[in-house]
């Protein structure tokens, strides 16, 4: 670590954002902001502001200012992100920190860049790193070397497959889909089997405590409440594990078809390697229960879930900084 600048490593997730400095995580807090519409003035971040979407006046705005892993509304994710960092540092911060910004394979110049200077005015130097190679960072992937690594990485907007070796990304690919994809396809069943409407705050719920890739041997229930679709009163629904499997498949379908296009591409010396080693899930999306003996089957590879897989991104992220000349063909330029 610097001796006067602190090296921050930030993973700036469409729904959570964390900061880890060394090994310590700092913050972990949703991607979201509450801003007053009249003055374009940010009032709440975070889960304060979480706590407020579908429950204020249209006089303020609930905004997640990342869509699918990138930046959709430039100034309230650069307010977003001062704000954190001042939190983090402190106001009096006489030297700005360094910090090591996570981006998902594949993002355009334009992309990276919108990233590139919205961190800039948080901290005194940025560098952008993908998300797989921080993941495998985070989890002490040995990506260092000439043998094959894969990290299957589903995150809230986006589902990242990617092989890895000599820190680069040999093989990869981005879908722009994830767990809120997951929240809509459980609205969308609701909808259709109940005929009951439900928002996604509730729908996720539903996938967090109820949510599997496969049937479970202990069902477990859950009652909503929504409104009804033909006479919009509120309307009780009590929902099972086997409706939340059931309302998954088609969002599960997408990961595995992500990860067999980037199997197919991979190096035939390289499957030898991920068929021993076996890929990594990480991302919040790799807690669905079942998740890994899923993507086991519909692979023919082993998947297993690795022991950080929420915060495992912003981990590699803050090591990044020790490893910045061995990662300097992946460190992206802007």
């Amino acid at each position: 670590m610097a001796l006067f600048t602190r090296e921050l490593g930030i993973d700036l997730g469409t729904t959570n954002t964390i900061i880890v400095e060394g090994n310590q995580i700092l913050i972990n807090e949703p991607t979201v902001v509450a801003v007053v519409v009249a003055e374009q003035k940010m009032v709440e971040s975070g889960r304060a502001a979480r706590d407020m979407y579908g429950r204020v006046s249209d006089a303020i705005e609930v905004v997640w200012p990342l869509q699918h892993g990138v930046i959709a509304e430039y100034e309230k994710t650069e307010k977003f992100l001062k704000f954190l960092v001042r939190k983090v540092s402190g106001p009096m911060q006489l030297f700005p920190p360094r910090i090591m910004l996570t981006v998902p394979y594949g993002v355009t110049s334009v992309e990276s860049r919108a990233v590139h200077e919205a961190g800039l005015g948080a901290g005194r130097e940025v560098y952008l790193i993908p998300q797989p190679i921080a993941a495998a960072l985070g989890v002490d992937l040995p990506i260092g070397t000439p043998s094959g690594n894969m990290v299957l990485s589903i995150g809230g907007g986006t589902i990242q497959a990617a092989v890895l070796a000599m820190y680069d990304i040999v093989r990869g690919e981005t879908l722009r889909t994830g767990g809120i994809r997951m929240d809509e396809a459980i609205i969308a069943y609701v909808r259709k089997k109940y005929g009951v409407l439900i928002g996604q705050p509730t729908a996720e719920q539903l996938k967090i405590r109820l949510g599997a890739a496969i049937p479970q041997e202990q069902q477990q229930t859950m009652e909503v409440q929504g409104q009804d679709q033909v006479s919009g009163l509120p309307k009780p629904v009590s929902l099972t594990t086997d409706d939340i499997v059931e309302a998954l498949q088609e969002p599960l379908q997408e990961v595995v078809g992500c990860a067999r296009r980037v199997l197919e591409k991979t190096p035939p010396e390289l499957i030898a390697d991920i068929i021993d080693r076996g890929v990594a899930l990480c991302g919040g999306g790799a807690l669905l229960k079942g998740i890994d003996r899923y993507l086991t089957k519909a692979l023919g590879i082993p998947a297993y879930l690795v022991d950080n897989p929420t915060t495992c991104t912003a981990e590699g992220a803050a090591r990044a900084f020790s490893m910045r000349e061995a990662l300097s063909r992946s460190l992206l330029q802007t």
